[in-house]
């Protein structure tokens, strides 16, 4: 599987984004058009009275030479969920999908924790505007930590085959404290669900469905599904648990998986050819990958150092 790296296609510093975000442009989702690509990011504000991150949705449209830009949003894409429910501080990722005429977006609500930084769950938004904005179903979510799944249950990426919706998401094992004077890191997996409607969803609770390749607390994070060539194949990213976040050697990758039925899968991630740069945006860490057809080819949009503080990039599948 070999991938052309087209390098760093969008800068979000370079542009002025509703409700005063000037950095982070995290977790590219496409949504294609006849004539352009429609790629939304979670970007960041900050918040003046407790001088923490809020988490805002934003898309930019680009020409599909992947090198013009077109437009930004420079309205609010989706409202940030209200007091004391589970979107209040942000949403990120945002996956989104078509169906019918709407454009349903998939949320990761992100709400601030005591003892440990954040807890998140997935809500359900539509669009009746060809995803200019975006309107929750209700203010809880349609997944959330349960029985087996404590916590973070985040990261969606949805696939209707056939009849049946599918999600991949990633579920939280729990929180582990590596030293004495660090902060509590999360554990998470990547889980499935599937569902009729998009909006009731059954999970196969608790399940991991891919292989740890860097022991039992590797970190798993969103997880994207295409199918190539009668496959279906799944890109994701993984890390060690700690010490992740300016060590290189222990920071996001991107890893592979496929199946033949959505439901079993075979991890190799090294089919996989996109290797962090020797120097520049993406030469400590890859992360955050989505998979899209567009006009014949299959795309990889990813984030890169810093997990995606000045942008992301683009592969093309060769």
């Amino acid at each position: 599987m070999k991938w052309k790296k087209l390098g760093k296609i969008f800068d979000p510093t370079q542009f002025q984004l509703a409700n005063g975000c000037k950095q982070f442009a995290q977790a590219p989702q496409a949504l294609v058009f006849d004539d352009f690509v429609r790629i939304y990011f979670s970007t960041r504000s900050l918040d003046a009275r407790t001088g923490q991150y809020l988490s805002h949705v934003a898309f930019v449209d680009m020409a599909k030479n992947f090198r013009d830009v077109l437009a930004v949003s420079t309205h609010t894409v989706i409202e940030l969920g209200k007091l004391g429910t589970f979107d209040e501080h942000g949403i990120f990722p945002m996956n989104v999908l078509r169906v019918g005429d709407l454009v349903y977006g998939y949320t990761s609500g992100v709400n601030r924790r005591q003892s440990v930084p954040v807890d998140g769950a997935i809500g359900l938004a539509i669009s009746r505007d060809q995803g200019a904005t975006f309107q929750r179903v209700a203010d809880g979510p349609v997944l959330a930590p349960s029985l087996h799944e404590p916590c973070i249950v985040v990261d969606p990426y949805v696939k209707v085959h056939g009849r049946t919706f599918h999600m991949w998401y990633v579920f939280g094992l729990g929180w582990r404290q590596y030293s004495a004077n660090s902060p509590p890191e999360r554990i998470y997996k990547i889980g499935h669900a599937t569902s009729r409607d998009g909006i009731e969803w059954i999970k196969d609770e608790g399940v991991q469905i891919l292989p740890d390749r860097l022991g039992a607390d590797e970190c798993q994070a969103l997880p994207t599904v295409i199918d190539i060539a009668g496959e279906h194949h799944m890109f994701f990213c993984y890390r060690q648990a700690s010490d992740f976040r300016k060590n290189r050697d222990r920071s996001y990758r991107i890893g592979h998986a496929s199946s033949a039925d959505l439901c079993t899968w075979s991890r190799n991630d090294d089919v996989m050819s996109i290797d962090g740069s020797e120097s520049g945006w993406d030469s400590d860490m890859q992360c955050y990958p989505h998979a899209f057809h567009c006009d014949q080819r299959i795309y990889l949009l990813y984030n890169g150092n810093e997990f995606g503080r000045y942008g992301f990039g683009l592969a093309v599948l060769e």
